[in-house]
């Protein structure tokens, strides 16, 4: 017998009504590309949202086209994100950190119609949008006196896309299973995979981060998102600020401290979220300045492991609540959140920062397994290390047009393999203790072993070359090349820079190289990188 409840869609349509019609007054501020602040109210957003729907229409987009962005954390991006997919097509964010090749091929792998571009990203886009098979034009995220010249064809700016567009438009309703927005992996090893949201997913998802048990965004709060809105989406902070009535503050191009640390202040900022380098940064200038905050309480902390000094120093010398928190672009991101139990509050201090070091506890509507090589399920006693697999219902079931990345990407029963090990305790929380894949986590951002040894291998004068992860004080690792040269003296460090920089992203580049005689390898012919790690654990990068 099924139940007598009306059958209303999970949209995201939905998620900026509320907030216009119940927290109208609410302010959105964004310090702009083009320099000044810009204050607004989520009223106001959602009348220029609804142009932006009117002027997508005008320009024939369809339901499910997809829309791509490569943009800032900004007030215009914010707008994108809910005309584009409130109207059923598909918000495609690019991370402009990836390097040209890669671009090109998400956009086409995508195929994209549209892309609207910050004005920082302008000249990254003209040297690639002749690659691009299907993309129709170009919008500038500014207005017409700020319009750059630039070679992109058929661009406008935004402010003359939506001018004169009605601020009203009348949402469809549709499946809420409906595709809502694209986010693409960085690629460990091979061509990046995208990730297909859905609006049911992204709302639920929604919820969870409002949860108080998650990152607890509710009306009272003033959310800084530092990670950016094409970072999986901000980690959700576009959508749970809207569900909650949030104020939300968008710092564009401008992460360094002093300017965080300004909007902070001025706009009374009581939560952030962002990746170590980040605060890295921002206690550097608090400690060489002697500043406070007014107004931080909490700080969320995910993309690589906090160090113990950073959670120490914001907990005891500044007061802030700091939440370690672990997804993946493939979970929306939210898996765990390090939001300590009743019962933790009371132990002793080096037993919660303990606890606090681990990448949180699982969420309601995230399931955990650990497993063996074999496949065979570990107890969750802590102790026990294994293969981390995920499912819930905001985790992807599978990647956009790869059918073979798909396959390899789930178990027998359907659970996502993460590519972590790990262990879990009985009271759900998580310690990551390795990468399956040898992955490099730098500030956040992954870097692929494989892909940076392929690329040194490609020099005339590289016979066999191993990368792995060396401590740096602000990245928390950074890749160290390690060459066999052909013959001696063949190959040398500017040179083989020099070669790299034409074949991967900059922020790819190793810190170091070294070069050895020879390179340690298993049985089965693999390079033993665990015997790497205990020689060159402990290399001192340049400058670190």
């Amino acid at each position: 017998m099924q139940g007598l409840m009306m059958d209303v869609p999970l949209l995201i349509s939905g998620l900026i009504q509320h907030a216009a019609r119940y927290h109208g007054d609410t302010e959105i501020v964004t310090r702009t590309i083009e320099g000044p602040i810009h204050r607004y109210t989520w009223a106001d957003a959602y009348g220029r949202v609804q142009q932006l729907a009117n002027a997508l229409k005008d320009l024939g987009v369809q339901p499910g086209d997809r829309l791509a962005t490569l943009a800032w954390n900004t007030h215009r991006h914010l707008e994108l994100y809910y005309g584009i997919s409130g109207m059923g097509a598909v918000l495609h964010t690019i991370n402009p950190r990836l390097f040209p090749d890669q671009i090109r091929y998400i956009v086409n792998h995508a195929d994209d119609q549209w892309i609207f571009v910050d004005l920082s990203f302008v000249p990254l886009l003209e040297k690639v949008a002749g690659d691009f098979a299907n993309v129709k034009g170009y919008v500038v995220l500014t207005d017409d006196a700020h319009m750059p010249a630039t070679t992109l064809p058929n661009a406008r700016s935004y402010e003359s896309l939506i001018a004169g567009q009605p601020a009203a438009f009348d949402w469809p309703q549709f499946d809420e299973k409906t595709a809502s927005s694209l986010c693409y992996t960085s690629g460990t090893t091979g061509n990046p995979k995208g990730v297909l949201y859905t609006h049911r997913s992204t709302v639920i998802h929604s919820y969870c981060v409002c949860a108080p048990d998650a990152l607890g965004i509710c009306s009272r709060d003033v959310i800084l998102p530092v990670v950016p809105m094409f970072h999986v989406n901000a980690w959700g902070c576009a959508y749970s600020t809207a569900m909650a009535g949030a104020k939300l503050v968008l710092p564009g191009a401008k992460l360094d401290g002093a300017s965080l640390l300004e909007l902070f202040e001025t706009e009374q900022v009581n939560c952030t979220l962002g990746v170590p380098t980040v605060w890295l940064g921002l206690l550097a200038h608090m400690e060489s300045t002697g500043s406070k905050f007014s107004s931080l309480k909490r700080l969320v902390v995910g993309g690589s492991a906090a160090p113990l000094s950073m959670i120490v120093t914001l907990e005891e010398k500044y007061g802030v609540d700091v939440i370690h928190a672990w997804g993946m672009t493939e979970m929306s991101p939210i898996g765990t959140t390090g939001v300590l139990k009743g019962k933790m509050l009371t132990l002793p201090k080096d037993d919660r920062y303990k606890l606090k070091m681990k990448q949180g506890r699982v969420v309601y509507g995230v399931e955990l397994k650990i497993v063996d090589d074999a496949g065979t399920r570990l107890p969750h006693d802590g102790v026990a290390q294994g293969e981390l697999l995920v499912r819930g219902p905001w985790i992807t079931s599978g990647y956009y047009e790869d059918e073979a990345a798909t396959k390899a990407a789930f178990d027998s029963e359907g659970w996502f393999r993460t590519g972590d090990i790990c262990t879990i305790d009985a009271d759900g929380f998580v310690q990551i203790t390795d990468r399956a894949k040898d992955i490099i986590k730098s500030g956040g951002e992954w870097i692929s072993s494989i892909d940076l040894e392929n690329a040194a291998v490609g020099h005339p004068g590289v016979a066999e070359a191993a990368v792995i992860g060396v401590h740096h004080p602000k990245w928390q690792e950074r890749p160290l090349l390690i060459i066999k040269p052909r013959t001696a003296g063949g190959v040398d460090k500017a040179e083989m820079m020099t070669f790299l920089e034409e074949r991967v992203a900059k922020w790819w580049l190793p810190d170091d190289i070294v070069f050895v005689d020879e390179l340690p390898h298993t049985a089965t012919g693999k390079l033993l990188k665990s015997k790497l790690r205990e020689e060159f654990g402990r290399h001192q990068l340049p400058g670190a």
